[in-house]
Parts: C-alpha cells; structure tokens; sequence
C-alpha cells in the first residue's frame, strides 16, 4: 500500500535522491567506537557565550512568534558582521534568517525558479542544493570540476558558460566548495558576474565555509563585487564558524526590493526560526570572531595531518583543498565509493562520505571531515591505513 501511494505523488519528489552519507551514517551513527568524519560537522560543542545567551533569551521570554523575517538586531548584527569581514555595506533589511542554510537554499529556490528552469551547479557537489532545485521544479545541470596538476580541483568560466541554455535561470557557485575544496579568486567572480549581467541569469553563492582557507585571507565573497540590484542571492550558516549545527539557523541575502519576498516565504515556510535562537545568533555574530580563528586553527593542523598521513598509503590520493574542512581522496581499490564507505566503517571504524554521495562525478573519492582535533585526526590516518594497506 505504502509503495502503490508513492507512485501517486508528483515526478519532482520521484526524482529526489536518497542520502549516500545517511545510508553510511545510519549503519554507525551510534557506534561510540567510530571515528565520524562522514558529516559536516566539527567535534567541538557550541560555545558557551552563545548557549548562555539562547538561556537569557528564554527566561526573559524570548519565546513568542516573532517577525517572519528575523529579528531586526539580528539584522543589523550581520551588517556588522559583514562590515567587519569583507568590508562590504549591506544593509541590514536584505537579510532574512532561516533554518539554517538548507532552508536559505529552498526559500532561493522557491522565489526564483519556475517548472523546468535549468539551474547549473557544479559537480561533485553538496547534493542537498540539486535536490533543492527538484524539490521546487526545476532541473539541476552538472558542470564538472577539472582535476589540475598537484592535486587540486579548478572550475572553469568557460565550462560554466558552456552549459547555459535558454532555459538556464540560475549559476550555482558554492566557495569554499563542498566536497572539493576549490575557491573561486575574486577576478573569477568579477567575470562571472559580468556573464551572468549580460545574460540576465542568477547567481545563488552559498558562502557557508568563507572563513575556512588554508593560505592568508579568508575567501572572497560576491557581495564584493555586486551592487544591491544585481541578481544575486547569498546563503549562509551559523552551523560552521560557531559550532550550531543542531540549532538550525542561517541566512539568506537577497537584493533590494526582495524583503516582501522573503518575509512571506519565511512565513509559510517555518513562520520563523525560535527567537531565543536568534539572540544566540547575536551573541555568536558579535562575540564569536575568536572562536572562527580557533575553529579554523584546528582545522589547519587536522588538515596537515591527514594530508600528509594519508599521502603515504599505496593506491590513495590525496587532494588538499585550498578551502572548506573536507578532504578529497581517490582510492584505487576496485570497490565503489559507497562499498569502500561501508567497509571502512566494518573493519576502520572510520565513518566516511562516499564520492557518489555528491554526484556519478565523484566515484572512486572519499570525502573526509577534518573539522575534528589533531588527536583525532592521527587516529583515524592509523586506523584507515592499516585497513587501506591490506590488499583487497
């Protein structure tokens, strides 16, 4: 019965893909022995500035409905934030708060697409964003990162273009990237602005790992080089810098004459995120810089460590990202991405992404998590080498 009702409902929910990091995770998920690096998420707990501020908030009675939008200190806490970073002036009613950064990407999808839009996204990719265009109707179009010499992944503009048709309404850029690491330089975003201007296209920049970059400034972001009118929204997280991926909360900015927009789809999407999360959100927007630097510190030197340990192992290859806190490696064992993940998890108890879970374009990849300590990060280089050591 269950099965004849679901082929009663629309082809778009048909088409959505099952989570290849579920499958893995759920078959580990409460192992207290596995070493989980499968997910996008660090092992510290949420500051506690910011759970203290989420307390005072509840027991003054920051517990009422609330402004669909988000609350107005809280607006003006991320134009600080953004003035403080990027130098860059936006004003503080192009934002609206939402459940976290999944939910910034259905509400952009939800205001922009019509049923058959084509929205280009690179790939491999955070399949969340290609569901999310499904979800709403439209069709996602994958345009291949290239592998360059030492062992990085580019984008080029050219591929990008490639793949515009006339049904394209939407470029999908998504730096620090998610699963690849690769960061788009400030030059090649000035140039796919100017393409996507000269085509009346979008651009959707999920800026969620901004601050997590292995070399001297933190990545560029394209509300540097837009003005408040062009056709671009930016989606964003508190789930990363500050350690809250459980509290559900993240952003959306839209260019002027959208606020009416995003109020309304704030409103019948989730009315609006708890209040006293959203002073937390405060709290972490202007008290949180220092715990970024520490968080991405430790992700330096997690990062070194799996680089280097797993370099050494016959038949893997690693890929440094220049940003985001995910490593690629290709492991040559003749398994699929997703049986290798499962068997890591038997016989490592190391949880891992499958490359698949990102698209076909990322068989024979693992995607590992180094948001972790450097203890931890040694652990697991020692557990995954002696199984990945091990013929097959």
């Amino acid at each position: 019965m269950d099965a004849d009702l679901a082929e009663t409902l629309p082809a778009r929910i048909h088409g959505v893909g099952t989570s290849q990091i579920g499958m893995v995770a759920d078959r580990g998920r409460h192992d207290p022995e596995v070493i989980k690096l499968w997910i996008g998420e660090g092992d510290l707990p949420t500051p506690p500035f910011i759970v203290e501020a989420a307390h005072r908030a509840m027991l003054a009675g920051e517990t009422r409905y609330t402004y669909s939008r988000g609350l107005p200190a809280l607006h003006q806490a991320l134009s600080d934030y953004h003035r403080r970073h990027w130098k860059v002036e936006v004003a503080p009613e192009r934002f609206a708060i939402t459940a976290g950064g999944m939910n910034a990407i259905m509400q952009t999808c939800q205001a922009l697409l019509e049923p058959g839009d084509e929205v280009i996204i690179p790939a491999p990719g955070w399949p969340n964003l290609a569901e999310a265009v499904r979800v709403a109707g439209g069709v996602p179009v994958p345009v291949a990162y290239q592998q360059a010499e030492g062992g990085r992944f580019t984008l080029a503009l050219q591929d990008i273009l490639a793949a515009v048709t006339p049904q394209t309404r939407i470029l999908v850029v998504n730096s620090p990237s998610n699963p690849t690491g690769w960061v788009m330089p400030l030059a090649e975003m000035e140039a796919l602005r100017d393409a996507a201007r000269e085509r009346g296209l979008w651009i959707l920049s999920d800026e969620v790992y901004n601050h997590f970059t292995y070399g001297n400034a933190i990545a560029p972001s394209f509300l540097q080089v837009t003005t408040p009118t062009d056709r671009l929204i930016v989606t964003n997280t508190f789930s990363k810098n500050w350690a809250m991926t459980g509290w559900r909360a993240g952003w959306v900015t839209y260019p002027e004459g959208l606020a009416a927009t995003f109020s309304k789809l704030g409103q019948y999407n989730t009315t609006s995120i708890p209040t006293f999360i959203q002073h937390a959100a405060v709290a972490a927007l202007e008290q949180g810089d220092a715990f970024i630097r520490t968080m991405v510190g430790r992700c330096v030197e997690s990062r070194a460590i799996l680089v280097e340990g797993l370099s050494r192992i016959r038949g893997v290859t690693v890929f440094p990202p220049e940003g985001a806190f995910y490593l690629m490696v290709w492991v040559d064992t003749g398994e699929t991405s997703l049986d290798l993940a499962f068997r890591l998890l038997r016989e490592a108890k190391v949880g891992v992404a499958p490359g698949t879970a990102f698209g076909p374009q990322g068989e024979g990849f693992l995607r590992i998590c180094f948001a972790i300590s450097p203890e931890l990060a040694r652990e697991a280089v020692a557990r995954l080498a002696r199984v990945l050591s091990k013929p097959v």
